[in-house]
């Protein structure tokens, strides 16, 4: 899955790229490695969004806060973990939001 990211990535396949990242994450792998300058990426809701569960909270009550539904905050949080390179919610607490 790793090679045919990297492959999909060199040929401005974006949508295939997705996909084989989407899989290697479901497979227990990170896509790449943990890079900060990522962050920078975030919208302002994908930041708001990755602040609260680094703080803890469920996404049910992020999306309380927010005033979304579970499912958007479900949404931007897979964004948010594609784009940091990251797998779980403890790995999320560890990155610099600022």
């Amino acid at each position: 899955l790793q090679a045919a990211l990297d492959r999909f990535e060199g040929l401005g396949a974006a949508l295939w790229a997705e996909r084989a990242g989407v899989e290697l994450r479901a497979s227990g792998r990170t896509a790449r490695k943990r890079d900060p300058s990522t962050l920078a990426d975030l919208t302002p809701q994908e930041l708001q969004v990755a602040g609260f569960v680094a703080e803890g909270l469920t996404n049910r009550e992020v999306a309380a806060q927010l005033f979304l539904s579970p499912r958007t905050i479900d949404f931007h949080l897979r964004n948010v973990f594609a784009q940091a390179g990251v797998s779980s919610r403890g790995e999320l607490a560890q990155l610099d939001l600022r």
